[in-house]
C-alpha cells in the first residue's frame, strides 16, 4: 500500500473518534485568497471535507501582508489550536521561528520545508510537482497544432520553475522541436493574485504562435484561462480541477493534492505524525484531470501515452528532472 493510501486510511480511521478531539485545527491560507479557484482554494476543500466527515470545526484566516504570518501563527498557537496548516512555501520561516516556543502544537506547512531535527513538531508536506508537470506537458504537445506551447508562473522561485521544467521535459518528449516558451509573473507574493498580468502574459504568448498555455500562478492563472478561452486556445489549469472554468477549453489541470494533505492533518490532529513527506505520482499525490469537461479534448492516443509516461516514471524508467535539486533545468532556460 502506497504511502498517500496509507495516509487517506489513517485518515478514515481517525474520523471515527475526532468528535473526541482536545483541540480544532486551523487553516493560514498563503496570499492570493482562500477562493483562488487553485492552491489556495484545494487547502480549503480539503478543511470543508474534514469538517464534513468529522462534524469537527477548524478556524480559518486569509493574509494580507507578510507580517500578518508569524502574527497569524503565534494567535492560533496561542489559542490552543492543534494542528495549525498553513500554504505556500514563505510560511516555513516564520514556522521555523515560532515553533519551538509551542512544543505542544503541531504546525503543517505545505510547499515549504522546516528542518525535522531542529523543529520535531513540524510536518513539511511536499509535491513531485515536476513529475505531474511532465504529464500535461505532454498532453499539450499532442494537443498542438502549431509547435509551440507556452507557460505562466506566478512569483519567479524555484517550485514554480520546477512546474515549468517538468513541462518542458514533457513538451519535448512527445515533440523535440516544440519550442516551450516560459513567463513568470512577478518576483513579490503579488504576483500570485493579478489576472490582468496573466492575461498580458497569456496574449504575448498567443502572439509567439502559444496553442496551449499551462498556468501555475494561483489568481493569476484565472487571467490566463480566460484569455486562453477568449482568443479560442486550449489552457493547462492548476493545483485544484481548474476544467470547468471554460469546459471545452481547459485541456487539462495538473492536479496537485493540497486538499487530501489538509483533510489528513487536520484528521490526525494533535497526533499528527511529523516530519517530511513527499507525495508523487506513485502516491498519486499529483497527475491530472480528466472528466466530462476536457473529455472530448483528450483523445484516446493521447489518454494512453500519458498513462504510460505515468507508469514509467513510477517505475524509474523515466526520470524527470527536479529543478529544484540543482537549480537547472535540461529542457528549458530561465
Amino acid at each position: 500500500m502506497s504511502l498517500f493510501n496509507k495516509f487517506l486510511g489513517a485518515s478514515a480511521a481517525l474520523a471515527l473518534t475526532a468528535g473526541a478531539a482536545l483541540a480544532d485545527p486551523a487553516l493560514i491560507y498563503d496570499l492570493g485568497g482562500k477562493f483562488d479557484k487553485s492552491f489556495n482554494e484545494a487547502a480549503f476543500m480539503g478543511a470543508e471535507a474534514f469538517a464534513e466527515a468529522t462534524g469537527g470545526s477548524y478556524k480559518d484566516i486569509e493574509l494580507q501582508s507578510e507580517a500578518q504570518r508569524e502574527q497569524a501563527l503565534r494567535r492560533f498557537a496561542e489559542a490552543g489550536f492543534n494542528p495549525v496548516v498553513t500554504t505556500g512555501f514563505s510560511m516555513s520561516s516564520p514556522i521555523a521561528s515560532v515553533a519551538a516556543d509551542y512544543p505542544d502544537t503541531k504546525f503543517v506547512t505545505i510547499d515549504g520545508y522546516v528542518d525535522p531535527a531542529e523543529h520535531p513538531n513540524v510536518l513539511s508536506v511536499l509535491f513531485a510537482e515536476h513529475q505531474g508537470s511532465y504529464l500535461v506537458g505532454m498532453m499539450a504537445a499532442m494537443a498542438s497544432e502549431t509547435g509551440t506551447v507556452g507557460f505562466i508562473g506566478g512569483m519567479d522561485i524555484p517550485l514554480i520553475r520546477k512546474f515549468a521544467c517538468g513541462y518542458a521535459q514533457g513538451a519535448l518528449a512527445v515533440n523535440p522541436d516544440a519550442k516551450v516558451i516560459s513567463n513568470m509573473t512577478g518576483t513579490t507574493p503579488a504576483a500570485w493574485n493579478d489576472p490582468v498580468k496573466g492575461s498580458e502574459l497569456a496574449k504575448a504568448q498567443i502572439g509567439q504562435g502559444a496553442d496551449v498555455i499551462y498556468a501555475a500562478a494561483g489568481g493569476t492563472g484565472l487571467g490566463v484561462l480566460q484569455t486562453a478561452a477568449d482568443e479560442d486556445i486550449l489552457s493547462i489549469g492548476v493545483d485544484s480541477n481548474q476544467n470547468h472554468l471554460y469546459p471545452g477549453k481547459v485541456l487539462t489541470s495538473m492536479l496537485k493534492r493540497v486538499d487530501v494533505a489538509v483533510n489528513d492533518a487536520m484528521t490526525q490532529g494533535a497526533d499528527l505524525q511529523t516530519g517530511v513527506m513527499m507525495l508523487s505520482l506513485a502516491e498519486n499525490g499529483v497527475g491530472y484531470a480528466l472528466d466530462d469537461n476536457n473529455a472530448p479534448l483528450v483523445s484516446g492516443e493521447m489518454k494512453a501515452a500519458v498513462d504510460a509516461a505515468r507508469e514509467q516514471i513510477i517505475a524509474g524508467e523515466i526520470v524527470v528532472h527536479d529543478y529544484s535539486s540543482d537549480d537547472s533545468c535540461p529542457a528549458l532556460s530561465f
